[in-house]
């Protein structure tokens, strides 16, 4: 059986492996806050968006279309639940209540939005759409938190750069050769960005980095 990309396939598998690896590593950590397990969470919805993603691009000429929609379907999703996954754990490591339920809420309300809107439409660009206010989100919160000094914001700031980077490569049809396009070099930067958050949820401490009296969350 030939593959229809075996390029996008391999470095769609190789982007799942690396995020398996760091949801893995996360759940491992033992004390880990909230907002981390959080991001161990996004990082297993971002591997079964990326599993996905290669089985659909590697073998739709092999596939009926019905579970080629389903592998479809799986794909979009996943990526819009890693997303709000990420942002919610931003939001829990940033801000305190009452002000983080309502982010929460909004948050929960624009993932809902996207996946009634999924169910009737399968470009890309309404994945990035969705995604980039989440990472954007993600990128405010944690200049917010570095300027107060919180541990692994820079590393968030910089995982968030790189997916909009990653992002900007995937929309532009960026091609280095037959066999190597747009497709295959978002998914290595989008690794590399993901390596940045999980440096940076290695350094979630039990401190609210907002919070002005020093007592522990």
């Amino acid at each position: 059986m030939t593959l229809a990309e075996p390029m996008t396939v391999a470095t769609d598998f190789l982007l799942a492996g690396g995020c398996i690896w760091f949801a893995a590593a996360l759940f491992r950590r033992s004390g880990s806050p909230v907002a981390a397990r959080l991001w161990g969470l996004a990082f297993a919805a971002m591997a079964v968006a990326a599993v996905a993603g290669g089985l659909f691009h590697g073998f739709r000429p092999h596939l009926d279309a019905q579970v080629l929609t389903v592998l479809w379907k799986l794909t979009v999703y996943a990526i819009g639940l890693g997303g709000f996954l990420m942002l919610a754990a931003s939001l829990v490591a940033v801000l305190r209540p009452p002000l983080r339920q309502w982010w929460l809420a909004l948050a929960a309300m624009k993932l809902v939005i996207y996946a009634a809107w999924m169910l009737t439409h399968n470009e890309f660009r309404y994945v990035i759409y969705d995604y980039a206010p989440s990472l954007l989100g993600v990128l405010i919160l944690h200049i917010l938190a570095w300027s107060r000094h919180a541990p692994g914001a820079h590393w968030m700031v910089a995982g968030a750069l790189g997916s909009f980077a990653a992002g900007a490569v995937q929309l532009s049809g960026l091609r280095l050769g037959e066999y190597f396009n747009h497709n295959d070099l978002y998914h290595l930067a989008q690794l590399v960005a993901f390596g940045g958050f999980y440096l940076g949820a290695c350094g979630l401490g039990e401190r609210h980095p907002l919070r002005t009296g020093g007592a522990p969350r």
